[in-house]
């Protein structure tokens, strides 16, 4: 504990790391107070049903949970970050098989500002469709007629469609600033913090139901809490792990007028057992609405019930299964997207390096390529795991949903990778000064005359 009070003593002595940090929850707080700010033309008080229907469980919960409850609230924040996110993984596939967007993918820094312009634009094309399919829907959501001040008309839906549109490019501004000018990834803050938000309202659940309904008592929400504490350190392990490839390096020095070969000191080439992320478990998600509508469109039919009844519960058996085998295989498909063997392989090659044992070229990339196979299969499984533990606890313990979420899925690996990469910038802006980090292996570095 002195130890990181110390830690925090070197924070506040370093004035840019103090401006960034500040200038990161400065922004957070405009997002947060953001979310809470009822569209115009709705009376905020007769949103209860709104709040039920989202809080219990679901979808809809998922879907609460990644604004920070600003979809519940009607807010001019109702639709987050989440059509920004959708159009980077719109634009990340089509950049596999568009031969422009490839052209640009190998431009460096000019082809990136011209992707992220493109993006932006998709995200625009995509909240012009979601905005008038959120506001149409609140009815059905339980959302009464009197709720609607100035009725459901023309004068009503424009300016909350560009009201809505508006406060998600300003979200997206929002977090490009802090990326450019405080600390983190602003977009996956933005995300993590409306996932925070809600952690606190679900426990408070959690506890009501097992202390004043007799549903288990203190012990069982200790024991809740101290196998939540051990899933956040299993993901932990999980985005941190990594294989490491030894690498050597050939070296030419002079000694004594002559040239002569030498060998570098080892390096090596990290390589995560889960390069994917949470983009595999968000692909997945994205096609487990295709069950419940194929039922939907079915109709009355035996099959057309039993996909309705099976994959309209996210914590259902076949649901789960289902989602679990998807996830196994974007795992695979977004690892070999990202993770490019043979473009790692030249680079090695060309920069004088090789892996011992192997060949530089084509012998390494299949090297390269076959160790990256052998990881990923565990890595699959274990984001695989993580993603249907909600199910898997909310049936052992009988906890409520909302409080099941955070025990798993995207929500639970977001908060640990983001809360990971922020602390390691924050690591590397101590150890740059010379102090220690807050990671065990940041140690306190002197410099002649410090």
């Amino acid at each position: 504990m002195k130890r990181f009070f110390e830690v925090l003593s070197s924070i506040w002595k370093i004035e840019e790391l103090k401006s960034r940090i500040g200038i990161t929850l400065g922004l957070l707080i405009v997002y947060r107070i953001g979310a809470q700010v009822v569209l115009p033309g709705i009376d905020p008080v007769q949103l209860s049903e709104l709040a039920n229907r989202t809080g219990g469980g679901g979808l809809l919960n998922v879907l609460n949970m990644f604004t920070g409850g600003a979809f519940a609230n009607a807010s001019i924040f109702a639709l987050g970050i989440m059509p920004y996110i959708s159009a980077s993984i719109v634009v990340q596939l089509m950049g596999i098989a568009v031969p422009y967007l490839q052209k640009l993918q190998k431009e460096g820094e000019s082809g990136r500002r011209r992707i992220n312009q493109i993006t932006r634009w998709l995200t625009i094309a995509i909240c012009l469709f979601q905005a008038p399919a959120y506001l149409y829907s609140l009815g059905a959501l339980g959302v009464p007629d009197s709720a609607f001040i100035l009725g459901k008309g023309v004068g009503f839906i424009v300016p909350s469609v560009i009201i809505l549109v508006t406060g998600t490019i300003f979200a997206m501004w929002l977090g490009e600033k802090i990326t450019d000018k405080g600390i983190g990834n602003g977009i996956s803050l933005l995300i993590t913090v409306g996932i925070v938000a809600t952690l606190p309202m679900s426990f408070a659940q959690e506890f009501v139901s097992r202390v004043t309904e007799n549903n288990g008592g203190p012990i069982v929400i200790l024991i809740e809490i101290i196998v939540w504490i051990a899933i956040n350190a299993i993901c932990i392990l999980l985005v941190m792990a990594v294989r490491q490839i030894p690498v050597q390096y050939a070296r030419r020095t002079a000694s004594g007028g002559i040239d002569k070969n030498q060998m570098g000191a080892r390096q090596y080439i990290p390589l995560k057992l889960n390069a994917s992320g949470v983009m595999p478990i968000i692909f997945a998600q994205a096609l487990m609405f295709a069950p419940a509508a194929l039922g939907r469109f079915a109709g009355d039919s035996s099959v057309g019930q039993w996909l309705q009844a099976s994959f309209s519960d996210i914590f259902g058996l076949w649901y789960n299964i289902l989602f679990a085998v998807l996830i196994i295989v974007f795992t695979y498909f977004y690892t070999a997207i990202t993770v490019p063997t043979n473009k790692m392989a030249d680079d090695l090659k060309r920069s004088g390096g090789f892996v011992p044992g192997v060949r530089p070229g084509t012998e390494t990339a299949d090297f390269l390529d076959r160790i990256m196979s052998q990881i990923t299969f565990p890595g699959s499984l274990f984001l695989a795991a993580v993603a249907i533990l909600p199910a898997v606890v909310y049936h052992l313990f009988g906890m409520q949903q909302g409080w099941a979420l955070f025990y798993g899925g995207t929500s639970l690996l977001i908060m640990v990778g983001v809360a990971m990469d922020t602390i390691q910038q924050i690591n590397a802006y101590l150890l740059n000064r010379h102090y220690d980090g807050l990671m065990k292996s940041g140690n306190k570095r002197k410099t002649a005359g410090v």
